[in-house]
């Protein structure tokens, strides 16, 4: 393993010398003393894996396509932006957006997520151990949301594909989003996330949401709920 230390270095020098050692052969990097630094280890392209010790700022392992990231502490806004592969966990918790336009592979955050977790959901799967903020799935248009705790209002406003699961109570549905029944599969698929990643809940409990199709065609007659989607 490879260490690089975030300390008396520029942000560009820190991912400068992150894809140095990936270009150089190194598999296993070490992100010393983040302190809450923006743009940590973004646009990475291998399989590799990211340790970061401590807590980072916005947009931490964003565009990336087969990295590992591993956060000990929490994340800013816009954590594992646009990624469209790889795994980016968060030990704690995620301020806004996190997980906005992902495309592929995952995001599990141990803690709680703020506002508008997963909007514009392309794909992969979201994981938040704890509760979610307002507006969590908002435009999504595919791909898994999964939350053990409580989600905000808003949520899976204006979705057009996907699922939302809860494990706790629903401040308030989005337009067009709809409770649809849980399945066997359902279960056995949840069942087998939580254990993955030692997140809490039982499968059977949790609330299935999905788009009630309504806005995926426009339809003069129902120009208000167009309207209160717009």
């Amino acid at each position: 393993m490879v260490s690089v230390d975030c300390r008396g270095r520029t942000i560009r020098e820190v991912n400068r010398a992150i894809h140095e050692a990936v270009a150089a052969g190194e598999r296993s990097i070490q992100v010393l003393h983040p302190e809450a630094r923006h743009s940590i280890a973004v646009a990475l392209l291998e399989p590799v894996e990211i340790r970061i010790e401590g807590s980072v700022g916005y947009y931490c392992g964003g565009m990336g396509d087969g990295p590992r990231i591993e956060i000990a502490g929490s994340a800013g806004w816009g954590l594992a932006e646009c990624i469209m592969g790889g795994r980016v966990v968060c030990r704690g918790s995620a301020g806004n957006g996190a997980a906005a336009s992902t495309r592929g592979g995952r995001v599990v955050v141990h803690g709680n997520a703020a506002a508008r977790a997963g909007i514009s959901l392309k794909g992969g799967t979201v994981l938040i151990g704890g509760n979610t903020g307002y507006m969590t799935g908002f435009m999504m248009q595919k791909g898994t949301i999964v939350v053990c705790g409580d989600a905000a209002e808003g949520l899976g406003d204006s979705m057009y594909a996907g699922e939302i699961y809860v494990g706790g109570r629903i401040g308030g549905l989005g337009n067009d989003a709809v409770e649809r029944p849980m399945t066997g599969d359902d279960v056995k698929y949840l069942g087998a996330l939580l254990r993955e990643h030692a997140l809490p809940g039982d499968p059977a409990r949790f609330t299935k949401i999905c788009s009630g199709g309504r806005l995926h065609n426009f339809n003069k007659h129902e120009f208000d709920v167009w309207r209160a989607a717009l």
